[in-house]
């Protein structure tokens, strides 16, 4: 009895010592929520979305549904089988005949998180109203630097909101991006000036402590503490001035010209002189048909896509 407790426990502490991989879903694995409820689009089995995000979602696509008959299937899961996320998108699409028939006005957005990829992709119909370079902005400026802080929820909603808003409100959809151009724009200008002045304050400074350098003990302690008047020819004026080393006593005789007028330094080794300061197309669904009304159609299905690694 012993040894066979001893056996048992052996084993479960192998099974346990196993690594835990979630599920690898082939295309026809993964649930239909549209099929019992018409108003729901996301496919999230595996819960990286939170329920809220899920039902923000839905009720986006199923607005765009009603305004302009676009028929979307969300699906976000760990892990797919084989890895290779354009497939996976193509035959999700093809399988279950995203898009109205004779339309062809489906769209299908996949993401996968184990491969660190999502995919677009677009039917017939609406190539032309959501083209490749769109759906590449998308998910480069808005969703991909959310899912690289694992923000799916801020990313998937931000990313479909985008898309919801460059099919709805195409007018919204370029204020949005000039203000975005203008901002960061903004924010590289302001970081360049900023830089530059960072620049030569920390140049004025390194060189105005070599200037106070003293050549005795080779510390930073030389101050003026007498100068006199050599000469004043034509409105420039050449002094005497003499340093002494707050450390050692040192003292440094130098010969320093400033205009008469305004007594601006320019030159003859001046301490500290002056600072100047600077200012998817994606691909096409061949027809899909019957994604309302909680069921699918069955249409040819084609194309390319948009898509990438995060």
């Amino acid at each position: 009895m012993k040894h066979l407790i001893s056996c048992l426990l052996i084993a479960l502490s192998f099974t346990l010592a196993q690594p835990v991989w979630g599920k690898e879903y082939k295309p026809e694995e993964i649930p239909m929520v549209h099929l019992q409820d018409r108003t729901r689009y996301v496919s999230n089995p595996d819960g990286i979305l939170s329920n809220e995000t899920v039902n923000r979602i839905d009720n986006i696509l199923y607005a765009l549904e009603q305004k302009n008959g676009i028929e979307t299937l969300v699906v976000a899961v760990e892990e797919i089988e084989g890895g290779d996320c354009f497939e996976f998108a193509y035959q999700l699409g093809k399988q279950h005949g995203v898009g109205k028939k004779g339309a062809d006005n489906g769209l299908v957005i996949l993401l996968v998180r184990k491969e660190r990829c999502v995919q677009f992709l677009t039917g017939y119909g609406i190539e032309g109203d959501l083209p490749d370079a769109i759906c590449k902005r998308i998910q480069e400026q808005t969703m991909f630097p959310l899912f690289r802080q694992g923000l799916w929820d801020k990313g998937m909603l931000e990313g479909i909101t985008a898309v919801n808003t460059y099919l709805t409100d195409y007018d919204g959809w370029q204020a949005s991006q000039q203000q975005a151009g203008e901002d960061e724009g903004l924010t590289i200008a302001f970081t360049a000036f900023f830089a530059m002045m960072l620049l030569f304050l920390i140049i004025g400074y390194l060189s105005d402590r070599k200037a106070r350098r003293c050549p005795h003990c080779k510390k930073s302690g030389l101050s003026r503490s007498d100068s006199r008047l050599i000469s004043n020819r034509n409105g420039i004026k050449t002094n005497e001035v003499i340093y002494r080393c707050r450390h050692c006593g040192h003292t440094v005789v130098k010969q320093e010209q400033e205009e008469d007028d305004n007594h601006t330094s320019f030159g003859g080794g001046s301490l500290g002189g002056p600072f100047i300061f600077g200012g998817g197309r994606g691909t096409s669904f061949g027809g899909g048909g019957g994604f309302s009304g909680g069921s699918f159609g069955g249409g040819s299905f084609g194309g390319g896509g948009a898509g990438g690694r995060f």
